[in-house]
């Protein structure tokens, strides 16, 4: 009997170890998309560590992305990142958290239930929401329609780009979630000033991490309704300006 318990003891430590292990190494996995916006931007640029970049696009039911702002964004990578294994987006629709507004904990909180791509030893995953809500930053005329929150993460309140687009005066939807999702990205490719070194001193010191070029797509404005008049005029999706882009540069990208 004594033999029969220490067996069965030695076998509920060694599985205990286990399971501990495997918490511990899936919790170190996450940790690794879980630091601050900006620190990952050579990662994602240079093919240095990452040959590959995966895109896991999760949206509320009703509230996905046009096909041509995936594209654009698609394209805006390809253009600014050295992948030779390729770039892939795997989207699906989850149901609606049920709520008006959201603060960025709760967006974090809505990854860290629905994730399930996280970086792997050639490929560096990046997670993307559409939520059907408002930001609870929002005031008066400073409406916010996307935020870049972790180093591989980023939010886009579609919702209120359904609520600014496709009307009269207003810019085309796939122009308007394009120039917020890829000015989004640029945050998390370290512009301005946000982990990504400036080869010349660009950022507006009246809106910091931003570019101070009013025709750049990381000026303040294009994360925000400010930018509307513009975008409707042009009815283009804003560029990176020569600064920005000798940044990226600089720090591995093209």
């Amino acid at each position: 009997m004594k033999h029969k318990l220490l067996l069965l003891l030695c076998l509920t430590l060694v599985l205990s170890a286990c399971t501990k292990d495997d918490s511990s190494t899936e919790a170190n996995l996450k940790a690794a998309n879980k630091q601050s916006t900006g620190s990952s931007a050579n990662d994602i640029l240079s093919d240095d560590t990452y040959k590959s970049i995966v895109i896991e696009l999760v949206y509320v039911e009703g509230y996905a992305p046009t096909e041509t702002a995936i594209n654009n964004f698609v394209n805006f990578l390809k253009d600014h990142t050295y992948k030779p294994n390729g770039i892939t987006v795997e989207a699906r629709a989850i149901a609606s958290p049920g709520k008006l507004t959201f603060t960025t904990k709760e967006i974090a909180e809505i990854e860290e239930e629905n994730r399930t791509l996280y970086n792997s030893e050639n490929q560096i995953a990046i997670w993307m929401f559409c939520v059907d809500g408002k930001s609870d930053q929002d005031d008066g005329d400073s409406i916010i329609l996307g935020t870049a929150y972790r180093n591989t993460s980023f939010v886009i309140f579609e919702e209120t780009i359904h609520s600014y687009s496709d009307n009269r005066f207003e810019p085309n939807r796939s122009t308007l979630e394009s120039t917020v999702i890829n000015h989004e990205f640029g945050h998390i490719l370290g512009l301005t000033n946000l982990g990504t070194p400036m080869t010349e001193d660009h950022e507006d010191p009246e809106h910091k991490k931003h570019c101070e070029v009013e025709s750049c797509l990381m000026y303040w404005a294009a994360e925000s309704t400010a930018s509307l008049g513009n975008l409707t005029t042009e009815g283009t999706v804003p560029q990176l300006d020569p600064l920005c882009i000798a940044d990226l540069q600089a720090n591995g990208g093209k």
